[in-house]
């Protein structure tokens, strides 16, 4: 069994050195590497790069986006089984290993696996790893041992085989695409299942404000994505948006009754006790904090924007778009 991992790279030569070592130092070898450079202006590898311990295939194309970066490794991939992970991730030197003895244990044809916090990150990248990981602030939907929401593989740690691509196809060039891509494979009949020993060091943004724009955007393309397919959007999509909401209007009654604010306080205390809990250090739960108010308030004002704008008023950038896609998928393409 043959995997093929694959990352567009846009940028990042720090990031994949570090990748790159990650993946060398791996227990099971049974693996081949395609890079993809999608448009960089510094590339990540010298044209004489070598290494005797791996199988790679680097590759240098025009900006196009990540979705066709990751379909343009999918046409020179040889594998059973296609692996994606982002080029600021580290995996453990198990991560192969552990993810054969899962699909041999448990078979399935698409496939996710969490992300976590290496030692070596900074105090903000741990900060926000905890606010996209914490129960508290996403229900457990990215790869969490109790979730509110069937589990979605993400393209920082996610893989399917081979018959999956060729029945489903590749990627969308769109905001979520792996939710995209999940909903689609599910909607073709195939099985989506968490292997949650499988995990990589994910690094994430590092800062609080390129982590409210990803947020944001998040929080709009979940309404392209209910727009594509209409009834996806379950509860735990609204909660950002909800806390949004009351949030804003328990500041604003505490004017008046400053008792209202005692939820809020209660919430964020819990967000800073499971910060502690999770990171073991005080310096990182209170950045915790910070970080998760940006991510919910962020995927928050997101969501509640793209609502107003491309469902209650039915107008919006993608609208169009949005429509084509339908159409192509309503004509069997």
């Amino acid at each position: 069994m043959l995997f093929s991992i694959i990352v567009p790279v846009y940028n990042r030569p720090e990031e994949v050195a570090d990748l790159l070592a990650s993946l060398e130092a791996q227990t099971d070898k049974g693996f081949e590497i395609i890079l993809v450079e999608d448009g960089s202006t510094i590339p990540a590898l010298s044209d004489d790069y070598s290494s005797e311990s791996l199988r790679l295939k680097y590759y240098r194309k025009g900006n196009e986006g990540r979705s066709i970066a990751r379909n343009y490794g999918l046409e020179r991939a040889e594998g059973d089984f296609f692996i994606f992970v982002d080029s600021d991730c580290i995996l453990p030197p198990d991560y192969i290993e552990k993810l054969r003895k899962s699909i041999e244990a448990d078979p399935a044809d698409c496939f996710g696996g969490p992300d976590a916090a290496h030692d070596s990150f900074s105090d903000t990248q741990k900060a926000i790893n905890y606010a996209m990981t914490s129960f508290l602030t996403t229900g457990g939907i990215r790869g969490g041992k109790v979730s509110m929401e069937k589990f979605t593989p993400r393209t920082f740690n996610m893989g399917f085989s081979r018959e999956v691509y060729e029945k489903t196809g590749g990627f969308r060039e769109m905001f979520s695409e792996d939710i995209d891509m999940s909903t689609r494979i599910r909607l073709n009949g195939f099985r989506i299942t968490l292997y949650p020993e499988v995990y990589v060091y994910h690094k994430r943004r590092v800062d609080m404000k390129k982590f409210w724009k990803q947020v944001h955007v998040f929080g709009q393309s979940r309404i392209t994505l209910e727009l594509l397919y209409p009834g996806s959007m379950k509860l735990v999509h609204w909660l950002p948006a909800v806390f949004t909401i009351g949030s804003c209007a328990l500041i604003i009654g505490s004017f008046f009754y400053p008792w209202l604010l005692i939820p809020l306080a209660l919430y964020i205390f819990a967000l800073w006790i499971g910060g502690l809990m999770a990171t073991r250090s005080v310096k990182i739960a209170s950045q915790g904090v910070v970080a998760s108010m940006v991510q919910l308030l962020g995927y928050g004002t997101g969501f509640i924007r793209a609502y107003f704008t491309r469902i209650i008023l039915r107008r919006g950038r993608d609208a169009e778009r949005e429509k084509e896609i339908r159409k192509g998928e309503n004509e069997g393409l």
